[in-house]
């Protein structure tokens, strides 16, 4: 039997839905109206451009289309608290789905198109889907065989959702289904004449949590109204602003902050992307007149480079004119960017001295973003010193987000020295979905989130991120669970310790490293270890890419594996190998 949403939340307790809805933070109305409201104060105007798929569509149709989708969802069975799990790369058909969900009062769980069967599975069983939203194949993986295959399985998926080309016997078409609709004016009578309640749930984000598979973060129509229209607000979004989304688009940096949701309420223009790859990232910039994106640090410093021109023209048969070449492009490239006011960085700490290359290199506001998607987002303004804009991961978006920074006994620390950060807010839930027991671990009994971050905070208020205290290994703005990685490497037979840790990356921030303490007389090798990682089918950017055998791991007083130490021996070994063999395999 399929339990109802309600069954699995953890609700805000009345007296702060009294103040949140006093102070006006909380609308009272759904998500799905909000969009449709500013999709009628700007009919006529460009609201989602798919370049990869030449499609082009203004406010009013973008509105139509997903009035028209919803109205499939509901022919197909789906009814307002049906989950679907959505798995779909950066295209219009994302964009569509989702405001369609949003009317019909479905809810889409929001994968990643790198999840494979380990996590998808997990998802759908947990959230009790009734259909999921694939790609036919993207690269060489087949989406569409996954997800029958998720089907098939008790308690699966009834329908299977496909955006491509190539459909089997059993999809159903999901461009055919955002298609417009004959009868735009009854699809909008029908959304509009029973939408979800505001305190409901309008999408399931996934947590980045220490505890091997995703956890699932129910954020209201409420409070994720409030997060993408405050941070519009904040990030100066108007209806001539264009945000160009080239992170997965699931992710809630790309999402709502302000991301799709909040650029679209304020009338402005979307464009999607497959992916930043700099080249083709700057000439959608140009062609777009986009205003504002969104990367992770290891994005922010290839477009720099690409943008600077660094590795261009370079060689031992360099010609003598191939610097003025070089200076040219550099020149072009400037130029593809000049329409970019704001970069905001998030997903990871940028390094001070790449941030301090921002607004030298593309003429941009650098907008430093510390936030998670269990609530809190901390910004740096606009109008922020560049001191602070640098050096800093921004302050709380809310004047009702409280923070506290704790010591190891929970007591407060002063403005400057290092705690774990506590919060709670009008946009953080109270604990997450279906998860008694790790919500006992994750939130305090008074509510707080402990997100497992040691910050810094300055007497401005400013929040200056240090680490983590989770068992946490952030790959490129990926949160990887340093245990699901330690139980999948133990299936190898030869391993008779293991410890995950975050290898240091000038590129990705961190990389996945393993030390192994191998059974007697055996030998492990890193392939053995990727290949169990390809048999249980999970993302690929979970896989260890650098391996080191020791003969044992360091234990604190308590017995513990002393992950402190074994970060330091990375940080020794790192100084003293050569470049050539610190280099991870990739």
């Amino acid at each position: 039997m399929v339990t109802t949403i309600s069954d699995g939340l953890v609700p805000w307790p009345a007296e702060y839905v009294e103040r949140y809805v006093r102070a006006g933070y909380w609308a009272g109305r759904s998500l799905g109206e909000l969009l449709r409201q500013a999709a009628d104060r700007t009919p006529d105007a460009f609201a989602l451009i798919d370049p990869a798929a030449g499609v082009r569509l203004r406010h009013a149709e973008l509105a139509e289309r997903a009035d028209a989708a919803a109205a499939r969802l509901r022919a197909l069975g789906l009814r307002a608290g049906d989950r679907i799990l959505v798995q779909l790369p950066n295209g219009w058909e994302f964009v569509v789905l989702t405001m369609a969900c949003l009317r019909a009062g479905v809810v889409p769980v929001m994968a990643l198109p790198a999840h494979r069967r380990g996590e998808l599975s997990h998802l759908a069983r947990h959230a009790e889907v009734a259909a999921i939203a694939v790609p036919d194949r993207l690269g060489d993986f087949d989406h569409q065989k996954l997800a029958h295959q998720l089907a098939g399985e008790p308690g699966g998926p009834r329908h299977v959702l496909v955006a491509g080309d190539q459909l089997i016997t059993g999809s159903v078409d999901l461009r055919a289904l955002c298609a417009p609709s004959e009868h735009p004016d009854d699809d909008r009578v029908a959304s509009a004449g029973a939408p979800p309640a505001s305190g409901e749930v309008a999408v399931f984000l996934l947590s980045g949590g220490t505890t091997g598979l995703p956890k699932l973060i129910a954020r209201t129509h409420d409070d994720y109204a409030y997060n993408a229209r405050a941070s519009a607000e904040l990030c100066r979004l108007r209806a001539d602003s264009v945000y160009l989304v080239s992170l997965p688009a699931g992710h809630n940096f790309p999402l709502a902050c302000p991301g799709i949701l909040g650029t679209l309420l304020a009338g402005g223009r979307v464009v999607m992307l497959p992916s930043p790859e700099p080249a083709r990232a700057f000439a959608t910039i140009a062609a777009e007149g986009v205003t504002h994106t969104a990367v992770v640090p290891a994005v922010a410093g290839r477009w720099l480079e690409y943008c600077a021109g660094q590795g261009v023209g370079q060689g031992a048969d360099r010609g003598a004119g191939q610097g003025a070449g070089q200076g040219a492009d550099r020149g072009r490239r400037s130029e593809q960017v000049r329409t970019l006011r704001v970069l905001q960085v998030g997903g990871a700490r940028i390094a001070d001295e790449l941030a301090r290359r921002v607004r030298p290199v593309l003429d941009a506001t650098l907008q430093q973003v510390f936030g998670m998607a269990e609530g809190l987002l901390n910004y740096t303004r606009l109008d922020d010193p560049e001191q602070v804009i640098c050096g800093t991961q921004g302050r709380p978006l809310c004047p009702d987000d409280e923070v506290r920074l704790v010591d190891e006994l929970g007591r407060d620390v002063p403005d400057g020295e290092a705690g774990s950060l506590l919060t709670r807010g009008p946009y953080t839930p109270r604990g997450y979905y279906r998860a008694t027991e790790h919500n006992a671990r994750a939130f305090t009994p008074d509510g707080w989130y402990r997100s497992g971050d040691i910050c810094r905070r300055t007497p401005e208020g400013y929040l200056i991120v240090e680490g983590r205290d989770k068992d946490m290994i952030n790959r490129g703005g990926e949160n990887v669970s340093a245990e699901e990685v330690e139980n999948l490497a133990y299936r190898v037979p030869g391993v008779r310790q293991v410890a995950a840790v975050g290898m240091p990356d000038p590129e990705l921030g961190e990389r996945v490293c393993l030390y192994v303490v191998p059974r007697p007389g055996a030998e492990v090798t890193l392939a053995e270890i990727r290949q169990e990682m390809a048999a249980a089918e999970v993302a690929r950017f979970k896989w260890p890419e650098h391996l080191i055998t020791v003969a044992e791991l360091p234990v604190t007083k308590v017995g513990k594996i002393d992950k402190k130490a074994l970060r330091a021996d990375l940080a020794t070994r790192s100084r003293a190998a050569p470049e050539s063999t610190r280099r991870p395999i990739r």
